[in-house]
């Protein structure tokens, strides 16, 4: 392996560890305000990405992809939800499910600002490794958290966007979206086949465009 595709992992893997990291603690820390303390008592509000990290989702899959150029995404281990825990557990699991994405999106902002920050010296050709290093961390932050933020607010069960989309249906609506959820990333992953990356990869584009003009 190359030392130039050794780089270009590292500055794809530290976006992507804490994009799902803080994705998952934003998740148990709103879980936790509306009652919930399942992930608090697992011990995994915390922001120590080696409390979250899935050795499949979070390092081998995401390397594979950098290595073969292809799209790069990843996941860690779910943080706990009980929604036995909550008072009002439709509201609750509205909250507790958007919580993910908007992480992602603050988290876009962050690598835009830092981003922002080191574009005075950006086009320095004695830019050192490590000044290097964080401008491609930067662009590959802000595009790792939208794609994870649009990919996640897709309203199909079990991603994100399902559990939204069951916070606000009626019951009976609910259950079938309940009854999908085992079968839901299979129905994801066939989308993707079939071209849904597309319209996806446009809107990451034209966002990431923006936040990288800031």
């Amino acid at each position: 392996m190359s030392l130039e595709i050794i780089f270009q992992i590292i500055a794809i893997l530290i976006p992507l560890v804490f994009a799902i990291t803080v994705h998952e603690v934003a998740h148990g820390f709103i879980a936790k305000g509306f009652g919930d303390y399942t992930a608090d008592r697992q011990g995994r509000l915390t922001l120590n990405p080696i409390a979250h990290i899935d050795p499949v989702g979070t390092i081998i899959i995401p390397s594979l992809l950098v290595w073969m150029g292809g799209l790069v995404f990843g996941w860690a281990k779910p943080v706990p939800i009980n929604p036995n825990n909550f008072y009002r557990p439709k509201r609750a699991m509205f909250f507790v499910a958007i919580a993910g994405p908007m992480a992602n999106l603050l988290m876009a902002f962050f690598w835009s600002l830092l981003l922002f920050i080191s574009q005075t010296s950006i086009n320095d050709p004695n830019l050192s490794l490590a000044e290097q290093l964080i401008i491609l961390m930067c662009r590959y932050g802000i595009f790792i958290n939208l794609v994870l933020m649009i990919f996640n607010l897709l309203p199909i069960p079990p991603l994100d966007g399902g559990r939204v989309l069951r916070s606000l249906v009626k019951e009976k609506y609910g259950r079938l979206l309940d009854s999908i959820e085992p079968f839901g990333i299979f129905l994801v992953i066939g989308l993707l086949f079939m071209g849904l990356f597309e319209p996806i990869s446009r809107i990451v584009q034209y966002l990431g465009s923006l936040l990288m003009g800031v």
